[in-house]
């Protein structure tokens, strides 16, 4: 028993070194397994952004990943590459204010047998800010221009573009410029050229998207400019509808303008044309305003638009028709001759309204009210529809003659049979 409790004090006695010890040897024994199958992996593992809100944009280069030490059985015999891993940052909780946020990376491997010990970088930081749109006028800088050359007003086909981008830097972008290049030869200037976003000093401004991405631009070039005043020539394409005429003159304003351009290029122009205007089918009046259409080389004075105005009306006519006659107040006791049963009638209006008279329905009245007995002269009347003008009848008058109803004879009353003896 005595042998049996000196063991045992052996055994205990400065238990916490043993204990120690027997940590440290299983910690030495782990390290130099894990630091067998420990691998890095250094070539770049692109960072990408999830969970971006909606309306946002990211304004930062999110790099890579540099580095990555991880751990991998050794008898798997995997390849590893840079699909291997993702790097990823989470956008949900980033407030979009233009302004630099720290965010942790997450980097985590395909395979879920490799097991991701550590990595570099292990937090970035980012930039979110929201989406703008916002119009600006478009500009042209026409640069240096030539010596002996005049260059007239440009000619672009949109005033306005549209600027979207993170609105930090939507806000500084005042204007885009389409910058052109005057040539030396007196060509005038007529191409498509991109637009440019800039501030407020010139500069050109980047990470905005632009709407219109180009216009054409117009610019006449002089070498010999010269002024003059022409007439306006309005171009009518079509005809009105059915029933609808012109009312002339077609009135433009102004009737003039003044035109510029070289000495040659004016010669020949003795109007200046309107862009064509369409009445087809039109009934009621139009007013334009449209621009004009002169040759390249010549531009206006001013605005280079005018108002045309055209004025339209029924196309009027006058139509015959033979029409029977009607008695309005006629008595009972009276019996009526008329000297013809039907007349001539000649009535005016517009076509349209001259098409629609059904002439078996044409009849005109004859009022005799109150007149009696003997020949009266009656004008004959016409009920016609809205627009419609009665012209003329003949014959009229129309005599009327007026005689006493025959009077009905009283049948006689028999005589009474006799009364038997």
């Amino acid at each position: 028993m005595t042998r049996l409790i000196g063991v045992i004090r052996f055994v205990v006695r400065n238990w916490p070194l043993k204990l120690a010890a027997v940590a440290l040897a299983t910690l030495l024994y782990a390290g130099l397994v894990l630091s067998q199958a420990t691998q890095e992996f250094r070539s770049p593992v692109p960072i990408e952004a999830i969970r971006q809100p909606d309306g946002v944009t990211l304004l930062s280069d999110l790099g890579s990943v540099r580095t990555i030490r991880f751990f991998a059985p050794a008898d798997l015999g995997l390849r590893i590459d840079s699909t291997t891993f993702r790097a990823t940052v989470d956008l949900s909780k980033v407030e979009a204010t233009g302004g630099p946020v720290t965010v942790p990376v997450v980097v985590v491997p395909a395979d879920p047998r490799i097991q991701v010990i550590d990595f570099d970088p292990v937090q970035i930081i980012v930039r979110l800010d929201t989406v703008k749109s916002q119009s600006v006028p478009i500009r042209v800088d026409l640069g240096t221009v030539p010596p002996n050359l005049d260059t007239g007003t440009p000619d672009v086909e949109a005033s306005e573009a549209k600027v979207t981008g993170p609105a930090s830097v939507v806000g500084r972008v005042i204007e885009v410029v389409a910058r052109i290049q005057v040539d030396a030869s007196g060509i005038d200037f007529n191409r498509i050229v991109d637009l440019l976003p800039v501030d407020d000093a010139g500069q050109v401004v980047t990470s905005v998207d632009v709407e219109p991405v180009s216009v054409r631009v117009k610019v006449p070039v002089f070498t010999d400019r010269q002024t003059k005043t022409v007439p306006v020539t309005p171009q009518i394409l079509g005809t009105p509808a059915a029933g609808f005429e012109i009312v002339s003159p077609v009135t433009v304003e102004p009737a003039v303008v003044s035109v510029e351009g070289d000495a040659n290029d004016l010669a020949s122009l003795e109007a200046a044309d309107t862009a064509a205007i369409q009445i087809s089918g039109a009934s009621a009046d139009i007013v334009r305003t449209v621009e004009l259409q002169l040759p390249d080389g010549v531009q206006t004075i001013g605005s280079p638009t005018v108002t045309v105005t055209i004025k339209l009306r029924p196309v009027t006519g006058s139509r015959s028709f033979e029409a029977g006659l009607a008695l309005n107040g006629a008595r009972p006791d009276l019996v009526y001759a008329l000297s013809t049963s039907s007349v001539v009638v000649t009535i005016g209006g517009s076509i349209a309204a001259l098409e629609r008279i059904a002439p078996s329905s044409l009849a005109l009245s004859l009022d005799v009210t109150g007149l009696d007995v003997g020949t009266h002269p009656v004008a004959p009347a016409a009920s016609l529809a809205s627009g419609l003008t009665l012209l003329g009848v003949s014959p009229s008058p129309v005599t009327v003659t007026i005689t006493a109803a025959p009077a009905t004879p009283t049948p006689a009353t028999p005589a009474p049979s006799p009364l038997p003896t």
